[in-house]
């Protein structure tokens, strides 16, 4: 199921859907210092792990959801250089902003410019009137992102198998 608003564009970023071929860069990603720091180890490891993810996560997610984590792209040279996007949490009772970008393309307003794009698609061609995002309370980098983009801290939020206690953030149109 493809919507037929995508590519998701701003002035320097496209935001589309995760394909196979992505399989280096989603590897990479998943290898990342701040991924393993603040999203964690999730067993991708190599080609075959990276494209199971995909299957697994972003494109079962678009099926089962009309949603998911879609690769950000810089416009002029069409490289991936982060994810973003909405992920369906079976702990949350509306979707979660998730996004990470790899470490040479942090702090340079990325995340803000995707994250703003997703969260208008969101609420233009998903109707959804409600977002939340998680992150971890160390995690200042998004913390900060979240807040900027107009979340608001709810609460704190353990879940089982997890050893850390998540911040939970919400924002609401209206």
């Amino acid at each position: 199921m493809m919507n037929p608003n995508f590519p998701i564009t701003t002035p320097r970023l496209q935001i589309r859907p995760v394909i196979e071929s992505d399989a280096e860069f989603v590897l990479a990603l998943h290898l990342s210092p701040g991924w393993l720091a603040y999203i964690g180890d999730r067993g991708v490891r190599d080609l075959e792990t990276a494209k199971r993810y995909i299957q697994d996560g972003p494109l079962r997610s678009y099926a089962q959801h009309g949603f998911g984590l879609w690769v950000v792209v810089l416009e002029k040279t069409g490289n991936p250089i982060g994810l973003c996007g909405l992920l369906k949490r079976d702990y949350l009772d509306a979707p979660d902003l998730g996004f990470a970008f790899l470490p040479e393309f942090q702090k340079m307003g990325y995340g803000f410019e995707a994250a703003s794009a997703v969260l208008g698609y969101a609420e233009r061609e998903l109707g959804l009137e409600r977002i939340l995002a998680t992150t971890l309370p160390h995690n200042i980098a998004s913390i900060q992102l979240l807040e900027k983009l107009g979340f608001r801290f709810r609460s704190n939020l353990k879940l089982e198998k997890e050893a850390s206690e998540l911040k939970l953030y919400e924002k609401s149109e209206g």
